[in-house]
């Protein structure tokens, strides 16, 4: 992983939280709300230029942006400008507008991978389609020496006996005969070429296999650019719940005692992006578009700091009748970001120690 390529994700990323909080801002806007600065970055600030009443900032700090509308906090409520004066609805509708911008962007970057082709299991029985890895089991051989999803199984050899791989029976014949040795796969990732050893167990787990992987034949299928807005859009359908799914099943198993689920952060993010470069643009467009799809989920939980504890508190300000306190929600909102940050550093440790 270069410092180059470490950038290059950094800046992606930076796009979805820009894209987030300009729902925020172009909302505001639209509602004759005061936006006192959209930043990019964050501070310390480098330069900034006031237009339309608007300062637009450039910082230090290049990971993601930000918006500082007039009354978020509970000030100037009298204010025809203010964020504070205005009724629920408006103001449900600017903290719903960056979730609703990272669903729509990630719907634009799963059609145009669907248009351009995703690597798909297809039956390539007989022909020039390579066998390939299709997942890798946690903790197996495979895993434990680097075999990744995606790769083409090119040949597979073990001291003078050797064969080209023209199915999947070929790979499970070869092992089941060398078990308890150590058996060389000739595997292409891109356009790259490597051989990886890997130890083919005697007795491995259920389910897993001698070397931990499962094979099947990947092809790029696309769609025509008609209907890729189409499959884009299921697509978008199917993260979005299976990403609802993924934090109910989080946050169930954290309240039955397991703290060993497997979740990853920043550094997750990295290390995952730089696994799928090699299987090419469409892929890395679809991994961006579930990565909008969980900052716009993860956004709109109801917890304190985040659009969505925003909103918890406009709902609760529905059902009473009246405001909680600026000073209140305030207190809440900055014990959630505590909270988060301390989450945060905690998954960062965690992956540094799972990864390096």
């Amino acid at each position: 992983m270069t410092l180059l390529f470490i950038l290059f994700v950094i800046f992606l990323i930076s796009i979805l939280i820009l894209v987030h909080e300009w729902g925020h801002f172009f909302s505001a806007r639209m509602l004759k709300v005061k936006v006192e600065e959209f930043g990019f970055g964050f501070p310390p600030r480098v330069f900034s230029k006031v237009r339309n009443g608007v300062r637009y900032s450039f910082n230090l700090l290049p990971f993601g942006g930000f918006v500082k509308i007039f009354g978020e906090h509970g000030e100037g409520e009298a204010a025809p400008e203010s964020f504070a004066g205005r009724p629920v609805w408006q103001r449900f509708i600017i903290l719903a507008a960056g979730v609703l911008m990272n669903l729509v962007l990630a719907w634009v970057l799963f059609s145009v991978a669907s248009g351009i082709g995703m690597p798909e299991i297809v039956d390539g029985e007989g022909s020039a389609i390579p066998v390939s890895v299709l997942s890798v089991a946690p903790g197996s051989p495979a895993e434990s020496v680097g075999v990744k999803f995606g790769d083409a199984i090119l040949r597979i050899s073990q001291s003078g006996d050797s064969i080209a791989v023209s199915s999947e029976e070929d790979v499970v014949s070869f092992i089941d005969a060398h078990k308890g040795e150590e058996v060389t796969l000739s595997l292409r990732r891109g356009e790259e070429i490597k051989d990886i050893s890997v130890l083919a167990r005697e007795n491995p787990p259920d389910g897993q296999g001698s070397v931990g992987i499962s094979m099947g034949r990947l092809d790029v299928v696309s769609v025509p650019w008609y209907l890729a807005p189409v499959e884009g859009a299921k697509t978008l359908g199917r993260s979005i719940m299976l990403t609802i799914y993924g934090f109910w099943y989080l946050l169930s198993e954290l309240v039955r005692g397991n703290t060993s689920i497997p979740v990853s952060g920043p550094v997750g993010i990295f290390v995952f992006a730089n696994d799928i470069r090699p299987l090419g643009v469409s892929f890395f467009l679809h991994f961006m578009g579930i990565l909008s799809v969980n900052l716009a989920i993860l956004n709109f939980l109801p917890i304190p700091a985040l659009d969505g504890g925003r909103v918890f508190f406009l709902l609760i300000e529905k059902l009473r009748g009246r405001r909680i306190s600026a000073e209140s929600e305030n207190i809440a909102h900055t014990i959630g970001f505590v909270v988060l940050i301390f989450l945060m550093v905690l998954v960062t440790y965690r992956d540094v120690t799972m990864f390096f």
